[in-house]
Order: structure tokens, then sequence, then C-alpha cells
């Protein structure tokens, strides 16, 4: 009987050490009920940062909480210069993953007109055996000039598919990130990523939604989620400038929706910045990890 009021005593104890060091601990109550979160960084954010000192922007990255990496550095086989391997080590050492990655490989004029992907699709099966090698879940064309016809934006969503099919081959996602201009119509006919969604295969091509473009392009996250339900298996979380602090993005409601937007990752991405690209980058994060919003 002693020995059981013991370890009873002993147990209550323990629990009051352990809330009196919480008690003592600045945010600890914070950090024990939200936790970290996941969260990806498009490494475009840190441009500047990464040409002067790639290791310890990569480093400063991952001790800020980011829990995955977007490259936008990649050519010829490389990522910022590094072998795929290389960059997926440095990345890991920094604490994080290798999530995803830009890469642009527009079609000529010469093979809009005659369809011959041959030379492009070369290129591509080159980017995806290095992605492959680099750990890469999915792979984002990030930029397309608006077509000046409806069979020049056809045959880029049969391209598209081509490319997807290649990339699936090698157990990765293919998709495309949008800017405002998607949101144009072309030849006044249909709204490009609207036709975009509705003529590319779903099994091959997925679509990274920026938000804050799509804002800017005057459409609703939300009301996209809803009409191409499952669609956005990446979404770039963005504002103005650091997150939240525009007012322009409703994070809250396209939160609320992620799953109907079939969202599988998050990634923040600054482009402009009221202080230096580390603290926007920093409270990017912070806005996002202390967010209700964000399971």
């Amino acid at each position: 009987m002693k020995t059981k009021y013991m370890i009873l005593a002993v147990s209550v104890l323990a629990a009051s050490l352990l809330n009196i060091s919480c008690a003592s601990a600045e945010n600890c109550s914070a950090s024990a009920s939200k936790g970290k979160k996941d969260i990806g960084l498009q490494l475009y954010s840190l441009r500047a940062d990464i040409k002067k000192d790639y290791d310890n922007t990569i480093k400063k990255a991952g001790e800020m909480g980011y829990t995955s990496v977007e490259a936008a550095g990649y050519g010829n086989g490389k990522f910022y210069g590094k072998t795929p391997e290389e960059f997926k080590k440095s990345v890991e050492d920094a604490g994080m993953k290798v999530l995803s990655s830009h890469m642009n490989r527009p079609l000529t004029k010469e093979e809009l007109q005659t369809k011959d992907f041959s030379k492009a699709l070369a290129w591509w099966d080159e980017a995806i055996a290095a992605h492959k090698a680099a750990g890469m879940k999915y792979m984002v064309m990030p930029y397309l000039k608006r077509p000046d016809t409806m069979k020049d934006l056809q045959t880029y969503c049969e391209y598209f598919n081509e490319v997807g099919k290649r990339a699936a081959a090698a157990g990765i996602s293919f998709g495309y990130h949008n800017h405002a201009h998607e949101f144009e119509k072309v030849e006044g006919k249909a709204v490009m990523l609207n036709y975009m969604l509705e003529n590319t295969d779903p099994k091959y091509v997925f679509f990274e939604l920026d938000v804050y473009w799509a804002v800017r392009g005057q459409v609703s996250p939300v009301e996209l989620f809803q009409k191409y339900p499952g669609r956005f298996r990446l979404l770039h979380i963005k504002d103005h400038k650091e997150l939240g602090q525009s007012g322009m993005v409703g994070f809250d409601a396209i939160f609320n929706n992620i799953k109907t937007a079939g969202a599988e990752n998050i990634i923040v991405e600054v482009e402009r910045y009221n202080y230096t690209p580390f603290e926007s980058v920093k409270r990017s994060y912070d806005y996002l990890n202390n967010a209700d919003f964000v399971k």
C-alpha cells in the first residue's frame, strides 16, 4: 500500500514540475497545442539570398519551421547548380523534404504549328529523370503566355497530357501554376484556365492554384474549387507581400474548402517584401502556423 501511495505522489510531483516548466517557458502551451504544421516554401521567395549563399539560406529556411521546399532553380539536369542528389541532401540536412519544382519548356511556333513535340518531350525526359533522382513528388510548369488562338490553347492541353503521362510513368505528378492572365479569354471565347482544366486529363495533369493571382484575376479560389473539385493538388499560399497583411485574400475561406480543392500540400511564396526576405518569409510561416484555420 505504501508503494502505491509513493508512486502516486511521484506522479503528482512530476506533473507539477511539468506545469511549472511550461508556465516559465514562453509560448509553451501554444506550442504544445498547435505544434509544427506541414508548410512548404517556394524557394523563389529567397532567390537573392540563395544566389549569395545557398547552403546558409536553405539551413535558415529549415530553422524557420518549414517542412518542405519547392525548387525554382532547375536547369540542365541540376538544381541551383547542384546534382539532384546533392540538392536532395542539402534540403534533408536542413530538416526538410524535397516536394516539388518549377521548370518551363514552352512550345516553339513550329512545334505549335506541327504538333511535333519530340524535341520538347526529350527535354522533359531529362527533366523527369533529374526530378526523380532528387526525390520530387510534383513537377510544375509555372508560366505560359496566353495563346493567341484557341487552336494553340488546345495544342498546349495535348502537350501537357503527354508530359503528364511521362511524369506519371516515373511516379511523379505533373501540374500547371497560374498567374492572373489565365483568367482572361482566348479569342474572346473561353477563359484560358477553365479551358485547360476541362481539356487536360485529371490522371495526368493537376493544377497548382496560386490563390493571390486568382484574386488578382478577379476570380474566387473557393468558386474554382467548387467548379473543379479535386483538380488543385497544390496551393500557392501568397499575398501581396507577407501573408495576411493586405486583406485581399480570404485565407480562412480557402482553408475551409481545402478538401474540395483536393489540395495535398500548401506552399508559401513571398515575391515582394515589407521587410528583409528572411523576415518576410518567417512572418508568413508564423501567420499560417498560428492560424486556427490551418490544420
